[in-house]
C-alpha cells in the first residue's frame, strides 16, 4: 500500500484510536415544493423535525468557484452553499427541500458569532440545492454557483472568532428544528431572537443530530490541522468519488468525499476532541485493509468496514492525520 510522506511537526502527539463496528442506517426524506425562485417570501413545506439530513453544506466564494476554500481573505468573502457533498457520485442525495436557518459560531459551538436575528438567516432548498433566501427585509446577500445551478448565501454579519487560529463553524438546520430547539430553551420568539442560549446538546437552537456544519478560516494563520482519508486501489492510487461519514466532536454527521484522483476525502481545521469516521462498502470500494498514520507515531492497522474513533489532542497544532483504505473490487 502506498502511503504519503508526512511533514515534520513541532509538537509530538498521541492519538488514541479505537474502532467499533456498527450499522448506520440513516433515513433520508425528500419533500418537493413548488417554488423555484432565487428569493422567496415563504416556502410552504418543511422537513419533519426528527428527519436525518442528507446532503451537505460547505463554504465557498460568492460564485461558488472555490468549494471549502477554508482560508478566506476576509469574513465578507465567505458564502454558504449546499446540496450533494462535493465529490459525491451524481446519484448522491442533496439537502431535503424546505426552509433552513443558519448561524456562525466558534469551532466549539459555544459562542454564537452571528449578529442578526434568526429570521434574517434563512435560506430555502429546492431539488436538493439552495435556491434562495427568505425575504424578511434583513435577508443576507446572495451569489450564484453556476456549476451547481444553486444560490450562495453570504454569512456576514458575524463577529470575530475568539479562536486563536481564526477558525469558525457554519451551521444549518431545518427551521422547525431550530424553533423546537429554541422553544426547549424557553424562547418565545425563536426567529426574532439572535441567540436562544445554550445547554447540553442544544447550541443556540441548533441540535447537532439535526444539523449540518462546515468549518472555515477567515484570516491568515500559522498552520492548519486536518484529517485525510485516501481510498486507494491495488497500485496505491487514489480513487475519486468515494465517500465516508465524518461525525464531528459535537455529533454532527457529514458526508466527505474524494473529489478527484489527486485528492483525499479531506476534513480541515479539525477541532480538539473525539472524531468518528464511518468507513463502509460502496460502489467502487469494497473495504479491505485500513491503516491510520499518526504524525510521529506508529501506524495502526484494521480490516473491513467499521467506525474509527480518533481523539485529537490540543497538542496537535499543525499537519495531517492520514487514513488509508484499500479498496477491493
Amino acid at each position: 500500500m502506498q502511503q504519503k510522506a508526512q511533514g515534520k511537526f513541532v509538537n509530538p502527539i498521541q492519538i488514541e484510536i479505537e474502532m467499533r463496528r456498527e450499522s448506520m442506517k440513516p433515513d433520508f426524506f425528500k419533500y418537493a415544493c413548488g417554488l423555484g425562485l432565487a428569493v422567496v417570501v415563504l416556502l410552504g413545506c418543511s422537513i419533519p423535525a426528527q428527519a436525518q439530513l442528507s446532503g451537505a453544506i460547505f463554504t465557498t466564494l460568492p460564485d461558488g468557484s472555490a468549494v471549502n476554500f477554508n482560508i478566506y481573505a476576509s469574513k465578507s468573502d465567505v458564502y454558504l452553499d449546499g446540496g450533494p457533498p462535493p465529490g459525491a457520485p451524481s446519484t448522491a442525495a442533496g439537502l431535503p427541500d424546505g426552509t433552513y436557518v443558519f448561524q456562525v459560531t466558534d469551532p466549539s459551538g459555544k459562542t454564537l458569532l452571528s449578529l442578526d436575528p434568526a429570521r434574517c438567516r434563512q435560506f430555502t432548498v429546492l431539488n436538493g440545492n439552495i435556491n434562495g433566501v427568505v425575504v424578511t427585509g434583513c435577508q443576507h446577500l446572495t451569489g450564484f454557483d453556476s456549476g451547481r445551478n444553486s444560490v450562495t448565501v453570504q454569512l456576514m454579519p458575524y463577529a470575530d472568532t475568539p479562536n486563536n487560529g481564526g477558525e469558525y463553524k457554519a451551521w444549518a438546520t431545518p427551521v422547525q428544528n431550530y424553533i423546537d430547539g429554541c422553544t426547549t430553551l424557553g424562547v418565545a420568539d425563536p426567529l426574532g431572537t439572535i441567540d436562544c442560549g445554550i445547554t447540553g446538546g442544544d447550541f443556540h437552537g441548533f441540535i447537532p443530530s439535526h444539523s449540518k456544519t462546515d468549518n472555515f478560516k477567515a484570516r491568515t494563520t500559522t498552520g492548519n490541522r486536518e484529517m485525510d482519508t485516501n481510498f486507494v486501489n491495488s497500485t496505491g492510487q487514489n480513487i475519486p468519488f468515494i465517500c465516508e461519514t465524518w461525525i464531528d466532536t459535537l455529533g454532527v454527521s457529514n458526508t466527505v468525499c474524494a473529489t478527484s484522483p489527486q485528492e483525499s476525502a479531506k476534513v480541515e481545521d479539525v477541532e480538539t476532541g473525539v472524531h468518528h469516521f464511518v468507513i463502509f462498502n460502496q460502489p467502487g470500494c469494497t473495504v479491505g485493509n485500513i491503516s491510520i498514520q499518526v504524525p510521529n507515531g506508529p501506524i495502526q492497522y484494521f480490516t473491513g468496514p467499521q467506525t474509527l474513533e480518533v481523539k485529537v489532542p490540543a497538542g496537535f497544532k499543525t499537519g495531517s492525520i492520514e487514513i488509508f483504505v484499500n479498496c477491493n473490487f
